[in-house]
């Protein structure tokens, strides 16, 4: 077993792997197909530093809008970019300043400064003369719902968990290492969301139960994006760039927007245009399926079960289709079947499916 400090300096080095900051156009090109949703709602973004998280500054411009009643953003203690835009003033008795967490509570964003236009500067404004609330948030002086003590602004601790009891909605891009940790707190107090994860979580143990019981499901896009990183990211051979400025970048291609809101993508009808032929499509050698190999592929005049690619969640219309188990492991859950195995040869993970009639 690693020694605690061994252990202490993992947790930090998973944790600076985790800062990835989402584009703007990706946030607001996802938000638009969902818009009904927000009217009268108490957003959070509650892994997110209010003046550089481009989740607030959404949020924050299109308040009006959206109609929101409220909007909440907090940032943890020691956040990488916490305060580069704008400086905070608490009382300290620290002689170095400090990137300290802290929470903005938005009620009301009005164009303050003159210009015509609701703007950063109107949110600014705002604070800067007590129309809505900047406070410094203390969470490593309370204990979290596990008994466990979490710093300032972590989402764990009880301080946080109080601000997401308030909320309608949660929006923002979790850590990826605590992605399964972050979804349980979000089901345990039953709130709607829209996330940013991994495609890969869509296996995970405690995630593909909520994706069977349509209680989680795959938002507008799913695929390839890029992430602003801090400085202090490891580069890498492969998609990490920086850029003019110095900024430096990675993208990821399996990247997925996890929600409970409904959509119109997902009750789009997927057309099924090829036949069935056992040559064409074997079955498993350890399972009663047949596979395919694109989602594309898959027969209109089969009523058996399928194994398809995980990929296919982008495509799942639960009008259509239902949701059996995957074959992964064969044995990471009651819902994990079987080993997706074609004459000896093993696949990749394959989601189970069947039409419905």
């Amino acid at each position: 077993m690693p020694e605690p400090r061994n252990r202490s300096l993992n947790a930090a080095m998973r944790a600076r792997q985790d800062e990835f900051y989402t584009q703007m156009d990706d946030i607001s090109n996802e938000l638009k197909h969902y818009r009904e949703h927000f009217c009268g709602k108490v957003v959070l973004c509650n892994c997110d530093d209010p003046y550089e998280s481009n989740f607030f500054k959404y949020f924050a411009l299109n308040f009006n809008s959206l109609g929101l009643k409220k909007l909440i953003a907090t940032c943890y203690d020691g956040s990488p970019v916490t305060g580069n835009e704008l400086l905070l003033q608490f009382d300290t008795t620290e002689s170095e300043p400090k990137k300290i967490a802290y929470k903005v509570e938005i009620t009301e964003v009005d164009d303050y400064n003159g210009d015509g236009a609701v703007n950063l500067a109107d949110v600014a404004y705002l604070l800067q003369n007590n129309k809505n609330v900047l406070s410094r948030l203390h969470g490593d002086t309370i204990c979290g719902e596990d008994g466990k003590m979490y710093g300032p602004g972590d989402f764990r601790c009880q301080e946080c968990v109080e601000l997401l009891k308030q909320a309608d909605i949660v929006c923002t891009n979790p850590p990826f290492s605590l992605f399964r940790e972050y979804v349980a707190q979000l089901m345990k107090y039953e709130k709607k969301f829209l996330i940013i994860g991994n495609q890969n979580a869509l296996k995970y143990k405690e995630i593909f139960p909520l994706i069977m019981r349509n209680q989680l499901w795959l938002g507008n896009k799913s695929g390839d994006m890029s992430f602003q990183v801090p400085d202090s990211y490891e580069a890498r051979e492969t998609r990490y760039w920086q850029d003019d400025t110095g900024q430096k970048w990675r993208s990821l291609g399996n990247i997925c927007w996890y929600t409970n809101l409904d959509h119109k993508k997902r009750h789009e009808i997927l057309d099924l245009i090829r036949e069935y032929s056992p040559k064409e499509y074997p079955t498993y050698d350890n399972y009663p399926a047949i596979n395919v190999n694109k989602f594309a592929e898959i027969p209109s005049d089969y009523d058996g079960v399928i194994g398809v690619p995980i990929t296919f969640m982008d495509k799942y219309n639960p009008d259509q289709f239902e949701i059996l188990g995957v074959l992964n492991h064969g044995c990471d859950s009651e819902f994990d079947l079987a080993k997706p195995t074609i004459n000896g040869k093993d696949l990749y993970s394959r989601i189970l499916i069947r039409r419905k009639k």
